[in-house]
């Protein structure tokens, strides 16, 4: 009977050439810019490459155990004031200003205020300390601090977002050889997220009569969100140039401006004005006088998104029901899209949703004329 021949562990032969073959442990690839190593043995000796092959794994599971020992948590670290390491880098509050002085260019108030809030979580509940002297359980400290102070897992979530962006740039800038403390946190799924509705057609007609008889710049807005979808921040934060009322197709040029940014780059787009917000436009373009659709909300430096929120919300729970609120309309917008049979990229396309394939960001999508015939069905 032949014996099946058999390498030499962690070796093939290739070319008359034995090479080493291994793969990386699971755990340290993040030090491997590939999974597997492969080196030659220079030898085409069944007995050199045995060795060889002997002496090149000992020294790699000597090499991975000091890696690993080396970025073990210290035991009991939660115990000591001091875990008696000294370290020479940046502490979060330096990583803080390191990341804002990078990031922060163009960036809104709210931007730095989120990100001062998130690190000064961190700072109440563990002290200022290097970015590398924080340990895995650190983070689960902070994770329970911020459950036990009654904050959402949602908000959870942003709030360790917002601390690993920080510390991860900070690694990334400086070619920091340690890690994120903070990367690997388990955080509960978001089973306490509040769903939004949508507004329902009964609702939505009392708004609409309501914004046709009180006709002033805050139904305005309202109406200009019912027909189009927009969000309430590209709405609020719109300019008169962007109204586009005198072709024979008006539509809503929605472009970034340095007041007033959009979520995603899908969010600029083309969208036609037909019944109660092409009445808002219009009434818009007769009675603004300045730069701006919503001055009340909008100035040169910023968009108060939020300020228009709490009013306009405010006043809708009065006229429609208790738990309706202005992105309901959004919510309805898309519903009633799908009651005329728009097809979903089109309804992505006007509503400014992230595209869900590589396909639909092909070509250059729908035209005014094709997106009138569907959105005119909405006013039917």
């Amino acid at each position: 009977m032949r014996k099946h021949f058999k390498f030499p562990k962690y070796t093939y032969l290739k070319d008359n050439t034995y090479y080493f073959s291994r793969s990386v442990p699971t755990d340290l690839r993040c030090f491997y810019t590939k999974p597997r190593i492969i080196q030659s043995l220079r030898t085409n000796s069944l007995t050199r490459a045995k060795t060889a092959s002997k002496v090149f794994a000992s020294k790699l599971d000597d090499y991975w155990l000091g890696l690993r020992l080396k970025h073990l948590d210290v035991p009991a670290s939660h115990l000591l004031i001091s875990d008696g390491r000294a370290s020479y880098l940046p502490t979060i509050e330096e990583a803080l200003k390191i990341y804002l002085h990078l990031k922060g260019e163009g960036k809104q108030k709210l931007f730095f205020a989120t990100a001062h809030r998130h690190i000064n979580y961190l700072v109440e509940c563990l002290g200022v300390r290097p970015i590398d002297s924080y340990t895995s359980k650190d983070a689960t400290l902070l994770r329970e601090y911020l459950i036990n102070k009654g904050l959402s897992t949602s908000s959870l979530k942003r709030i360790f977002s917002g601390i690993k962006a920080v510390i991860n740039l900070v690694i990334q800038e400086h070619g920091l050889e340690c890690k994120n403390a903070f990367a690997r946190i388990y955080l509960p799924s978001n089973t306490d997220a509040k769903k939004r509705h949508a507004v329902t057609p009964f609702n939505m007609a009392k708004i609409k009569a309501e914004c046709l008889s009180l006709d002033d710049d805050i139904r305005w807005l309202v109406a200009i969100i019912f027909d189009s979808g927009m969000r309430l921040s590209e709405a609020a934060g719109l300019m008169l140039a962007d109204l586009k009322t005198e072709g024979p197709l008006p539509y809503i040029d929605l472009i970034p401006h340095p007041h007033r940014r959009l979520k995603t780059a899908s969010s600029e787009r083309k969208i036609p004005l037909v019944g109660l917000s092409l009445w808002a436009a219009k009434r818009l373009k007769q009675h603004s006088t300045g730069l701006y659709c919503f001055p009340r909300y909008t100035n040169a430096e910023r968009c108060n998104s939020n300020s228009a929120s709490a009013a306009i919300n405010k006043w809708i729970k009065t006229v429609g029901g208790s738990s309706d609120v202005i992105h309901g309309l959004r919510h309805s917008f898309r519903d009633r899209l799908r009651a005329v049979e728009a097809p979903t990229d089109m309804i992505d396309q006007l509503g400014g949703w992230s595209l869900k394939s590589v396909g639909q960001g092909y070509g250059d999508g729908y035209d005014l004329e094709l997106l009138v015939k569907y959105l005119g069905r909405l006013c039917d």
